[in-house]
């Protein structure tokens, strides 16, 4: 079959909506990714790949970005930046082929959601271990509380996707339709408040998979001017502070919205 074009893709594969999902899409895939992944999709959609093997891809690259964290110095934070800009390309890509072929299933979508779990955590548990120094690069032993703490951000991390997803899993286990997104609007109209204030400071977003990648990039910069692993491990005890309070905020909101009912 002939090679598809951009332009004939596009409509397909970007109907309308999918960059516009409020909790869907993210804000790099916006920016410049949807866009990057349409000039990859022609070589892939008349291949023998499926959507499903390019998800598992991306769930590899995931990990080995998390990984790439024990190298020590610049050189691991950006192998590690590098590798989740694949695993976000990898997360466009599966979904525009599925879509492009009519291969949209319930098991690629769990498969996408089961990676982003693991890649993310993967991540964060690299970062602790990082500020760990497994090799003794700052002292003669390991510091394991900063790979607890990075474990502690990285479990804040899944908690806050589980907490979103299982809306569903309790709605359709009640017999109820998909949540609307006016009925994540808190009862309270304080927590209304605090909610916006949150949204508008967006600092959970710290704990993503690629603005985790980007954050730690930029405190390995600053290790490697200053000579130690200080910023680092002022980075993973951010990150797990926002995990942890992000888990809290995440759940009392959900709680206290429609979502629920």
């Amino acid at each position: 079959m002939p090679r598809p074009s951009v332009a004939e893709l596009r409509p397909v594969v970007h109907p309308e909506g999918v960059k516009d999902r409020r909790s869907g899409e993210h804000w790099a895939g916006r920016l410049y990714m949807r866009e990057l992944s349409l000039h990859i999709d022609p070589y892939l959609v008349n291949t023998r790949v499926t959507p499903n093997q390019l998800t598992y891809l991306m769930v590899v690259v995931g990990v080995l970005g998390g990984a790439a964290l024990l190298i020590p110095g610049l050189s691991g934070a950006v192998l590690a930046a590098v590798l989740f800009q694949v695993y976000l390309l990898l997360d466009c890509v599966d979904g525009e082929v599925a879509r492009w072929r009519g291969q949209t299933s319930i098991t690629g979508v769990y498969l996408d959601r089961i990676g982003h779990y693991l890649c993310e955590a993967a991540l964060l548990v690299g970062f602790g271990l990082r500020g760990a120094d497994l090799f003794h690069q700052q002292g003669a032993q390991t510091n394991w509380m900063w790979a607890f703490l990075g474990t502690v951000a990285a479990l804040g991390a899944i908690l806050i996707k589980a907490e979103t997803d299982l809306v569903d899993v309790a709605r359709t286990r009640s017999g109820l339709p998909a949540v609307k997104d006016e009925a994540s609007v808190p009862r309270s109209s304080g927590l209304a408040l605090a909610r916006r204030a949150a949204a508008a400071l967006k600092f959970h977003r710290l704990v993503g998979g690629i603005e985790a990648s980007l954050f730690i990039l930029a405190v390995a910069v600053l290790d490697m001017l200053q000579g130690d692993l200080y910023f680092t491990r002022l980075g993973i005890a951010v990150l797990a502070g926002i995990a942890v309070l992000q888990t809290l905020l995440h759940l009392v909101s959900i709680l206290a919205s429609s979502r629920l009912k």
